[in-house]
């Protein structure tokens, strides 16, 4: 077993030991590798809910390895509870306050190595990007996908319910008694909600990249298996820690290149590229926005989870989970790649068959022939915007109408309710980036409500902020520079012409340079809505959006 250089060990070590015997460890435990379990459990959320007894679970696989568990707790939040509301900006932030808990907590107590447990969103992110910036053998266990809901024989998850509350219902298009029936299904247990928003998007790209043991990260919540594959990691972050594989050398630009490809393929979140380059930023690997869309041309579309086609992420996993995809990509992924198993990827995926369910394709017989993630570029968006291709509409990919322009979300959504959009029209959602909302808030009234009324057919939507994972339609964010910073955006006025060409990767507005500079000449940024706290902290330290829009401004 790996000794801890004398840290617990001869007298001058019983300050350190006197603490831990307090707890209730006794003197046999002090040579043996000591591993931190970063539990994101709360009661708070379905997809967190569990992870209580998965931490046993990976205690137990430690204590069998003849490894110390430490479980210590970290925060998780939903972002589905604050939307409606202007707390929702604290979403993205709290990746970085996640990445900084996990660093104090292995410096200070001196961990040999970690187990993450995480579900959802911002939350998995912000594990690894802890678990990288200090370095320790690491290994994560997503908590998986929730079963769907069942409706009137068909399938209902929490997205139809967003859009129904911010859509249908202010405009009379369905009745609360239907609401209510939808909602009281949706959520039927534990785990992430079943589509491919960020949660699922990023638990798969976890496996991608090998931070998870091999088949595991797509195991249902409730599901037997995804217990023992708890209990399998606790075993094997003792052996990460013996043969010193740290995150540094699985977590290389190959692997998290690998997940760019996997990204494509599965039409994940847009909010992927943000955490995959602020993840790799912690390991000094600098990966620019354009080669997302690099990739992603050269990459076809797979899988057909919802938004992006029919099925759930519980047909995705019958259908072979992340292995199969896996094999379905090889002559496109670096297989070379080390992976928490000790394995490298090809030898994985040597005894691995791959799809054999209608939730992935093959490479011979595609969703779509390129991939979920466009990066586009213009006068609007000079250092790039982002837009999922996979799920818009084929007539929306080309898109020329007039600017309708609103300071945040809420007044957006109250225009379109409001029956004030009209189709053909280009809405403009500002000051939601990194500094303007601050924390680049998802802008999910606006897109639920479109959904909602129907006009996701006909109305695009430009926007500095971000989407959830959820959403679909001809919806492009991330736009930088963003307004708070004095884009373009700022200055675009009602009635101006937009264009938008996904295939050709532009965002335009028609404007003479000398009509954007003296409207810039003109323009003040506002006063920062919030000045105070975390959210002001943010605001100061992250970096752009197209750089990741972490609190990464480093010296």
């Amino acid at each position: 077993m790996k000794q801890k250089n004398g840290l617990f060990t001869g007298p001058e070590a019983a300050h350190r030991r006197q603490i831990y015997k307090g707890a209730g460890y006794m003197e046999g435990d002090f040579g043996k590798p000591h591993i931190g379990i970063a539990n994101a459990w709360t009661e708070a959320s379905p997809a967190h809910m569990h992870l209580r007894r998965l931490a046993e679970c990976v205690k137990a696989g430690i204590w069998q390895a003849g490894g110390v568990p430490f479980e210590f707790g970290v925060f998780a939040t939903c972002g589905n509870i604050p939307i409606g509301t202007e707390n929702l900006k604290y979403e993205l932030a709290i990746r970085d306050a996640l990445a900084a808990s996990i660093e104090i907590m292995s410096k200070v107590h001196l961990f040999d190595g970690l187990v993450l447990l995480a579900s959802c969103d911002n939350i998995i992110p912000g594990e690894l990007m802890g678990a990288a910036r200090v370095n320790l053998p690491s290994i994560m266990v997503t908590g998986g996908p929730m079963l769907a809901g069942q409706y009137s024989k068909r399938t209902v998850v929490s997205p139809d319910v967003n859009e129904a509350v911010f859509g249908a219902l202010p405009i009379h298009n369905i009745s609360e008694e239907d609401l209510s029936k939808m909602e009281n299904c949706s959520c039927p247990g534990a785990g992430a909600c079943p589509v491919m928003g960020t949660a699922n998007t990023m638990q798969i790209l976890t496996e991608a990249m090998g931070m998870t043991l091999f088949g595991s990260a797509t195991i249902p919540a409730v599901f037997a298996d995804k217990q023992r594959a708890a209990r399998a990691t606790g075993q094997q972050i003792v052996k990460l820690v013996n043969q010193g594989i740290r995150p540094a050398e699985i977590i290389t630009e190959k692997a998290l290149t690998n997940a760019i490809v996997v990204n494509a393929a599965i039409g994940g979140s847009t909010n992927a590229p943000l955490h995959i380059m602020s993840l790799g930023r912690e390991l000094g690997i600098e990966i620019k926005l354009e080669r997302f869309d690099e990739i992603s041309r050269n990459t076809p579309l797979l899988a057909s989870v919802i938004p992006n086609g029919p099925h759930t992420v519980i047909d995705f996993y019958e259908a072979g989970g992340v292995p199969a995809l896996l094999k379905e990509l090889e002559p496109l992924l670096d297989s070379r790649v080390l992976t928490a198993t000790g394995s490298t990827l090809a030898q994985l995926l040597q005894n691995t068959s791959g799809s054999h369910g209608e939730a992935i394709a093959t490479l011979d017989t595609p969703v779509k022939k390129e991939g979920g993630l466009a990066v586009l570029k213009g006068n609007i968006a000079p250092c790039g915007a982002i837009v999922r291709t996979s799920a818009i509409k084929p007539a929306m990919l080309v898109h020329t109408g007039p600017a309708k322009t609103f300071d945040n979300d809420q007044e957006a959504w109250e225009a379109i309710v409001g029956g004030r959009i009209q189709e053909g029209d280009v809405i403009v959602v500002r000051y939601e980036g990194v500094k303007g909302a601050p924390g680049m808030k998802e802008v999910m009234l606006s897109t639920d409500a479109l959904c909602g009324v129907g006009l996701e057919g006909s109305v695009a939507l430009i926007t500095d902020g971000r989407f959830s994972g959820f959403n679909h339609g001809p919806i492009i964010g991330h736009i930088s520079p963003e307004a708070m910073e004095g884009g373009v955006l700022a200055i675009i006025e009602d009635g101006d012409t937009i264009e938008i060409d996904i295939p050709a990767r532009r965002l335009h507005v028609r404007l003479s340079e000398e009509e954007i500079g003296r409207r810039l000449a003109d323009w003040q940024p506002p006063d920062p809505k919030t000045k105070t706290g975390f959210l002001a902290l943010y605001a100061q330290t992250a970096l752009p959006a197209d750089q990741g829009a972490a609190m990464q401004k480093w010296g």
